[in-house]
């Protein structure tokens, strides 16, 4: 059987410890790191982060130290195409994007899977937090072990045959023993930080980098009421999302807070807290992971962003291919644009992108 697999290997601890794992279990180990970043200062500067270049070299230095091959392999053209420009049309559009689920499925588990086959590897293999298994002649996806670090929210994606291709050894441990791991065996990674920032970000000032990708297209407008009355003026669309109160650079007498985006007229609808939960929604672009397709209603537990805790509701297959959803109860700024994700028990049932909230 061929055990040969490629690691994409960040620089950070959980891929270091995915490919020793590996190799612990005798798989024939290549490590490659995905040069990603484009050709600007701030990559540079970004210390620590995945798409630096600091981790390039610590990527390489734990390849040494693990005695196994290793490469960086340039997809800048495919990541600025279907991560970068995306995210930035995302927010120009009034939506709100989640660029690593989108790294998931067009990078790491598209582009990597393909240059590892053309290397003779059979699986690709991350740091993700899930667990992959094989049930009932189909390939599912199960929580982590480790409940504050489980990562399925951004996998919902995977296809059957990515999956069947696709190992995640960290899945069955905590963050805690993935550290000590690292740290017995003499990996200098041990104990870096994890990157929560969005790594071509480093400042995490999404508005500022998009102003600068996009200069001519970031305009001034209105901030309106739900009426369309006039209350002040905003920077531009893309500093703004749904739920935001703070960083509106106006001050109202009131808390006040973005529930709408209008690419259309360039305003910010304003409003109070109360404006910002609903409880339905319609979601495009589904993935289901355990079956092909639903049939009629399911009742599912739901999660409308990574950090967001699930829960109950049903979702209900459209005519058009699209998927409702219907929480029990309601969501605090369920944002288009983003993800929502779905879950029986542990068992990631799947997702789509939030088109439309009712």
């Amino acid at each position: 059987m061929n055990k040969k697999v490629v690691v994409g290997m960040s620089g950070g601890v959980d891929s270091s410890v995915t490919a020793y794992l590996l190799k612990q279990q005798g798989y024939d180990v290549i490590g490659i790191t995905m040069q990603v970043w484009q050709e600007d200062e701030e990559y540079e500067a970004n210390e620590g982060g995945c798409c630096s270049l600091s981790s390039v070299e610590d990527a390489r230095r734990v390849a040494y130290k693990l005695d196994i091959p290793f490469y960086v392999v340039n997809f800048k053209e495919i990541f600025k195409k279907d991560v970068i420009d995306y995210f930035i049309d995302e927010y120009m559009n009034g939506r709100t994007p989640n660029p690593c689920i989108a790294c998931n499925k067009y990078i790491k588990f598209d582009a990597l899977l393909k240059k590892a086959m053309d290397l003779g590897a059979r699986y690709v293999a991350t740091g993700h937090y899930a667990v992959i298994e094989k049930q009932n002649g189909r390939y599912i996806i199960r929580k982590s072990e480790d409940d504050k670090k489980d990562q399925t929210y951004v996998l919902y994606n995977l296809s059957q045959f990515q999956l069947a291709h696709t190992l995640m050894p960290c899945g069955i441990y905590k963050k805690e023993h993935i550290r000590e791991i690292a740290k017995n065996i003499g990996l200098l990674v041990h104990n870096k930080k994890d990157s929560e920032e969005i790594c071509f970000i480093p400042d995490n000032n999404h508005g500022r980098y998009i102003k600068k990708q996009v200069p001519d297209k970031v305009r001034n407008g209105n901030f309106v009421d739900k009426k369309g009355n006039v209350l002040g003026r905003h920077k531009g669309i893309v500093y703004y999302t749904i739920g935001q109160r703070k960083g509106l650079g106006t001050s109202f007498g009131k808390p006040m807070y973005v529930i709408d985006i209008n690419p259309l007229t360039n305003e910010v609808v304003l409003g109070d807290e109360g404006d910002i939960f609903k409880t339905e929604l319609i979601a495009k672009d589904i993935n289901f992971i355990p079956f092909e397709s639903l049939q009629g209603t399911m009742e599912v537990e739901s999660k409308v962003r990574y950090s967001s805790k699930p829960s109950r509701a049903w979702i209900t297959q459209l005519e058009d291919g699209r998927v409702k959803v219907k929480f029990e109860e309601k969501q605090r700024a369920i944002t288009k644009g983003q993800s929502v994700v779905f879950y029986s028990k542990d068992l990631l049932v799947g997702g789509g992108i939030i088109d439309e909230i009712l």
